[in-house]
């Protein structure tokens, strides 16, 4: 009692205490989580027009989409792709919702009809399409709660069903949108006359070109702020994105020397006997090593890194390294250890033969359910396909004759040819077709199972035998050992602690290490050498870390790298010294063209060309279609010039893409008018109308809201 007053006593001083305490709680979650303070959601990708992509679906769809791609997209790639294909959704969406286009119950039906009516689920007894199957079929889905039924040659439930319905919806609705416009466009007879124009009118010119070369490079100075200046007047060209520039140096986790020496000693110590104390028994046991071993497949694979081969191979089939050697070794022969790609090898020669390199046989297939490159005509399972077979078989054995029965196989390819295949042994067949074809002998006949059915093969002629070994090998990976790892783990970290107070360059030319530089972007992923390193992006890009700022990454199968940010560049235009790579050159072009214009008194091609030690030049059948002035390159402020001149005029100064330059038209061709430009007209038509999809989603997606916070909320 004296405890439970003492507690009321206290008892504001208590809910106080609690309260401030929530308080902090709170508030420091806020803090940590700037977002709830920010109003930005960590489970929004992106907001398109006011529509938000959540982050769990969008994720569940990323999913899907890389197991479908059976892990031949990255996580980065399928994440891109999804997001694309949802932004055009929803773009997309936001058009038909305005134009209120809308797929309603009875074009629905249509659409499923014309989709479905080839599915004998939905025909009736004369092969017409019933709406009436079509509605009992979508019901019987309904009721089944998520299990499957068969349609054609899929597995469908009700959700993929609607999922489906709301794919050839979308896509009616997308036809509409593009028919409509397309309905909008046309070429006037106008537009069709100035085609017919551009390709039909010419004009020939004499003309005088100056090069911008004959002024150096030297003599015209540019300044920091003439390429701001010219960054900002083509602001479309410099903008960028914001990036970071990072460099990095590698610690990788190689076998050493001792390492691979090691490996070597290992394997030449399995070729002797060996004892080893059984706890069970309590005696010593011998084990018997590669040089007494009478089951060498099991001790291969005892011992090896790669499962034994029970083949003869050719010297083309043996590695490089050592088939001359093993060609050349007698019957219990070794050879190794020798280095074979990421292995080290010990190979000894078990027996050899003579062996055909190529041959000829003839072959009826029976392929079974589930067999390579079986269709959907396909009903055996492997179990009767192995009895056809083998009846097959039977009565060829009987004496009939193995052409009449062709047309029990399925592969018509060969059939047109007896059935009969030639091939060498480098020839990508399936292992057992070619094992059975090349190990035994002309004349053999038998049934032979591979991944696209049962064979029945008989072996018509062997050509070519030369000499084939069958070989055991014990492989070792080379792989750093534990004392290596170790030690590549320790120099990593020394030069990381280092580089808090050191040069990260010096410090890595003092350990022999090479500096590599790479910039960013913040939906970027790739590491040249080092593939997908989404977590050196986000680190680079974190709101928390700064250019000078360094830190170690673990790359898988490879080691470790130390990357240091060197600059932090956020979006705008672009740095003066980057710009400067493409604007300097076109400052120099302005400011070389002023002088020449200003070195330039004379009034005529002739007289120009005189004055400024240059050769006259003429240009025959220009069209205003074709920029390219024969003698000079593509210059199409020079054509267009041309073509606004009247016969034997002479233009003005024109600064041109390799010159400055003075045009006389000598010549005006004028094509013979058309009676009718209809032709024209359509096709210009048809041009316009196939560009439709392209441009106009292009546009609408410019002019779309778009919000992207794909790298703080998924990547």
């Amino acid at each position: 009692m004296a405890v439970l007053n003492k507690i009321r006593q206290r008892s504001l001083v208590l809910i106080l205490v609690i309260a401030l305490a929530l308080f902090s709680f709170v508030i420091g979650d806020l803090f940590k989580n700037s977002d709830a303070l920010t109003g930005e959601s960590q489970d929004v990708v992106a907001t398109i027009n006011g529509t938000d992509i959540n982050r769990t679906e969008f994720q569940q769809k990323v999913k899907n989409y890389q197991d479908r791609a059976g892990g031949r997209q990255t996580s980065t790639q399928s994440m891109n792709a999804i997001y694309n294909q949802e932004v055009r959704k929803i773009v997309l969406q936001s058009e038909f919702e305005e134009l209120g286009l809308s797929v309603e119950k009875d074009e629905m039906r249509d659409l499923l009809k014309t989709s479905f009516s080839s599915y004998p689920e939905f025909q009736d007894a004369n092969g017409n399409f019933d709406v009436n199957r079509l509605n009992a079929f979508i019901a019987n889905l309904k009721d089944l709660n998520g299990d499957t039924a068969p349609l054609g040659n899929f597995l469908v439930n009700y959700e993929s069903w609607t999922n489906n319905e709301q794919t050839i919806a979308t896509n009616a609705i997308q036809q509409t949108y593009y028919n409509l416009i397309k309905a909008g466009l046309g070429t006037t007879v106008s537009e069709a006359e100035e085609d017919y124009y551009g390709d039909a009118k010419t004009v020939d010119i004499k003309y005088v070109q100056v090069p911008y070369t004959t002024i150096a490079d030297s003599l015209v100075e540019v300044s920091k702020s003439e390429i701001t200046a010219y960054m900002k007047k083509h602001e479309d060209t410099y903008k960028t994105e914001a990036t970071r520039e990072v460099v990095y140096v590698e610690f990788k986790e190689e076998a050493s020397k001792a390492d691979e020496d090691k490996i070597k000693a290992d394997l030449l110590a399995l070729k002797a006997d060996r004892t080893e104390y059984n706890e069970n028994s309590k005696n010593t046991e011998t084990i018997p090593g590669f040089d007494s071993a009478t089951d060498l497949e099991e001790f291969v694979n005892s011992n090896s890194d790669i499962k034994y081969n029970d083949a003869y191979l050719r010297a083309g089939q043996l590695p490089a390294v050592a088939k001359d050697t093993l060609m050349n070794l007698p019957v219990g022969g070794y050879y190794g250890p020798y280095k074979d790609g990421e292995y080290y090898k010990l190979s000894k020669v078990v027996d050899t033969k003579q062996l055909p390199d190529s041959v000829k046989v003839r072959h009826i297939l029976v392929p079974f359910v589930g067999g390579q490159r079986a269709d959907a005509s396909v009903t055996k399972t492997p179990a009767q396909a192995k009895a056809t077979a083998d009846s097959i078989y039977a009565e060829i054995k009987a004496g009939t004759k193995f052409l009449d029965l062709l047309e029990l196989s399925s592969d018509k390819v060969s059939n047109e040819k007896d059935g009969e295949i030639e091939f060498d042994y480098l020839a990508g067949m399936a292992p057992e077709f070619k094992a059975y074809a090349f190990d035994n002998k002309e004349g053999d006949i038998d049934v032979v199972q591979t991944s696209f059915g049962y064979h029945i093969i008989e072996i018509l002629e062997q050509k070519s035998f030369n000499k084939a070994i069958k070989v055991a090998t014990i492989a070792s990976k080379i792989e750093p050992s534990d004392q290596t790892l170790q030690d590549v783990f320790n120099v990593m970290s020394k030069f990381e602690i280092a580089a808090k107070d050191g040069d990260f360059n010096t410090l890595a030319k003092e350990r022999d290490l090479t500096v590599k530089p790479i910039t960013f972007k913040a939906l970027d992923e790739n590491i040249p050498g080092l593939g997908s390193q989404r977590e050196v992006v986000r680190w680079a890009f974190d709101e928390d870390t700064e250019a000078g700022d360094y830190k170690n990454f673990a790359i898988s199968n490879f080691g470790f790298i130390v990357a240091k940010v060197v600059e932090v560049r956020e979006a705008g235009l672009m740095s003066t010294e980057d710009a400067s790579i493409t604007a300097l050159p076109e400052i120099r072009k302005e400011k070389k063209a002023e002088l020449i214009r200003e070195k330039i008194t004379a009034t005529t091609v002739a007289d120009i060309a005189k004055n400024q030690g240059q050769n006259p030049k003429t240009a025959a059948a220009l069209t205003i279609k074709n920029t390219t002035l024969s003698g000079a390159g593509v210059e199409p402020k020079v054509v267009g010039a041309a073509f606004g001149l009247a016969e034997g005029e002479t233009s003005k100064s024109i600064d041109g893409e390799k010159g400055v330059y003075v045009v006389e038209v000598t010549k005006v061709n004028e094509p013979t008018k058309l009676e009718n430009y209809g032709a024209i007209a359509n096709r210009l038509s048809a041009e316009r109308r196939n560009t439709v999809q392209s441009k106009v989603y292009s546009a609408l997606e410019n002019a779309a809201e778009i919000e992207d916070n794909r790298a703080k909320t998924v990547y």
